[in-house]
């Protein structure tokens, strides 16, 4: 059985076509460059599980903590120092939704809703940055290594062709070991895509945990906004009601020294 193979392998060898033997010289290029393309594309996937550790872990906030001080400013009404104790907090996502809220609360509650919707829209766009090429890269790689395999597969076997298939166990000796260096490349991108294809998972755990907690904070928010609103408002009408009290006091003191002097004159 061996024999046949290795026989029909080199009688087709004399029979390519023009594009068969236009791939057949790519293929006898061999596979390293595949593998070299595999060593950058890990070097890739270790800068960017680096910068996305280092981004998570310098944005991380007490989420718990930071909902005691929200609730514990919005209800005495000091919408200011709340804005001010988010900026402290850096650029967190929770932070920077937080703030954009609270600074259109005079814009009332539904549009201050809608405001941060966006903004977490937005967020989320940068804490997902560079996720996407983990993912490509731990779908992708495994069939990298697979071509680079195949490549020098083809390799292989071309190189049957002048060799003496009277000796099966020389010409087997021939294939089997480029087969074996062929094979490296599909361990190889493996062992880049299983990193990748790990760290996009947690990082993807991270992300909906942030967003989970932001989302949490902001109907925090929300729901004593309403009553800083109201308190507010009953602050602008008393203010109005002294503004009226004054100038009710002034024209009434004028009008009676108006009448005064109109009696004197009499």
């Amino acid at each position: 059985m061996t024999n046949l193979l290795l026989q029909a392998t080199a009688q087709s060898a004399h029979e390519t076509g023009w594009l068969t033997g236009l791939l057949l010289e790519f293929a006898r290029g061999g596979a390293e460059w595949v593998l070299w393309i595999l060593v950058a594309l890990s070097f890739a996937s270790i800068g960017v599980m680096v910068e996305r550790f280092i981004f998570y872990r310098r944005n991380a906030v007490d989420a718990q903590g930071l909902r005691v001080r929200l609730i514990r400013f919005l209800d005495d009404g000091r919408v200011e120092e709340a804005v001010a104790g988010l900026r402290k907090s850096g650029e967190s996502m929770e932070a920077r939704v937080l703030v954009y809220g609270l600074q259109n609360a005079e814009r009332g509650q539904e549009a201050v809703a809608e405001l941060m919707s966006g903004a977490l829209s937005r967020e989320r766009v940068r804490y997902d940055r560079n996720l996407g090429f983990l993912a490509t890269l731990g779908n992708n790689a495994p069939f990298i290594g697979l071509f680079g395999t195949v490549l020098g597969i083809i390799q292989a076997f071309d190189g049957l062709v002048g060799l003496d298939m009277s000796d099966p166990n020389a010409a087997s000796a021939a294939v089997m070991g480029p087969i074996a260096e062929a094979l490296i490349a599909t361990g190889v991108g493996l062992l880049v895509a299983i990193p990748a294809v790990i760290a996009y998972n947690l990082f993807k755990g991270r992300v909906k945990r942030v967003v989970s907690n932001t989302e949490l904070l902001a109907r925090t928010m929300l729901a004593f906004l309403r009553p800083v609103e109201a308190r507010s408002a009953r602050a602008g009408q008393a203010g109005r009601r002294q503004v009226d009290d004054v100038l009710f006091d002034r024209v009434s003191a004028a009008a009676a020294t108006g009448l005064v002097t109109g009696d004197d004159e009499l």
